[in-house]
């Protein structure tokens, strides 16, 4: 198993959230206030590092009739983008894997009213982006929304 990074990207904010090495439980971490794709991506590349984690799971936010429209496509983009500096900043490949994100926010938003949680709301969607790609793959669930994975 690996440390996994979990996304929730949004165009103010980047909610991240990390697993366990076992990849049992994921949890909130921080959010990133955007500013612009160098900064993100160098924030992004030093909680990597800091955290050790091997692959990034990116919330892709389809349609609710599980189509993907142009902020689905946007995310593509900028996740290959992220992908490429992240090779570039630290010296290795991080594959990016898309995660249907749909209803994330709603979850977290309940999640965070039933526990009374402290923590920053696109922070605990990355955290359920990132536990709802933990248990499908327990589960044995092949589901595949796409992954940028540079040689």
């Amino acid at each position: 198993m690996e440390k996994l990074l979990g996304l929730d990207v949004g165009l103010a904010r980047i909610g991240v959230a990390v697993c366990d090495p076992l990849g049992l439980a994921a949890r909130p971490l921080t959010v990133i206030e955007r500013r612009s794709k160098r900064e993100d991506f160098d924030t992004l590349a030093d909680i990597a590092r800091r955290e050790e984690v091997r692959a990034v799971i990116c919330g892709l936010p389809l349609n609710m009739d599980g189509s993907e429209g142009q902020q689905a496509r946007t995310t593509r983009k900028w996740a290959e983008r992220l992908a490429r500096a992240l090779r570039a900043i630290l010296g290795r490949t991080y594959p990016v894997i898309f995660w249907d994100e749909r209803l994330s926010t709603f979850a977290a938003q309940e999640i965070l009213t039933a526990t009374g949680m402290d923590v920053p709301e696109d922070a605990a969607a990355a955290a359920v982006i990132l536990q709802s790609y933990l248990d499908a793959r327990k589960r044995g669930d092949r589901s595949d929304y796409g992954r940028v994975e540079l040689n």
